[in-house]
């Protein structure tokens, strides 16, 4: 295990206390590092590797750099443990290995938002492309709301054929069965554990 790995792991360990968790600067640095010795590598993987669902535990934003094109990335930080962030990856199309559905929800007490749609991988590059089409809000696990956001319908009948550059996506470089890692399109970094009890995908 590389220094970087290590590293990144102790930064989701359910258990750790905060005051003992890693400084975010020093795991914005792991995770940078980590992910350009991977690029060496030509390890690809597929949707069933992420199958599960993975509690967002850090991230980074994005800044402009004045210097130089592009961004740059912002301060680090650790999910609180009031709020729940989680990403539900889901395979709903057999006759296509490489597709499926994604529930984003955010859970702060009694209030539940969860965006959902359409997804596809690209594993010669790792890249898992998204769009949210509809929207729950709930509260006491009652349905405040539950249909399609604006335009839901057609885009999530237009995903498959739309081009990567019209859609988010995240580039993940760190896939593990508990732990994985990705660079989103705007740059930024995002760091998930796998929930407790969450079915495995196929061995990566």
């Amino acid at each position: 295990m590389t220094s970087e790995l290590a590293l990144i792991k102790s930064a989701v360990e359910l258990t750790a206390d905060k005051s003992n968790l890693p400084q975010p600067s020093t795991i914005v640095t792991a995770l940078t590092a980590y992910e350009k010795n991977v690029k060496k590598e030509t390890t690809c993987h597929s949707l069933s590797n992420l199958i599960g669902s993975w509690n967002l535990r850090f991230i980074t934003g994005t800044k402009k750099s004045q210097k130089k094109a592009g961004v740059v990335l912002g301060a680090g930080r650790y999910i609180p443990k009031l709020i729940k962030i989680q990403i539900t990856y889901e395979s709903d199309r057999p006759q296509t290995v490489n597709a499926g559905r994604v529930r984003n929800s955010v859970k702060l007490g009694f209030l539940n938002l969860c965006l959902s749609g359409p997804i596809k991988f690209l594993p010669q590059q790792n890249i898992l492309a998204f769009d949210f089409t509809t929207i729950t809000i709930a509260a006491f696990d009652f349905k405040i709301y539950d249909g399609y956001l604006k335009n839901g319908v057609a885009k999530e009948t237009e995903f498959y054929q739309t081009a990567l550059k019209h859609q988010a996506f995240f580039r993940y470089f760190l896939i593990q069965e508990n732990l994985i890692a990705a660079r989103g399109r705007g740059g930024g970094l995002a760091l998930w554990s796998r929930e407790k009890n969450s079915p495995l995908g196929q061995e990566v």
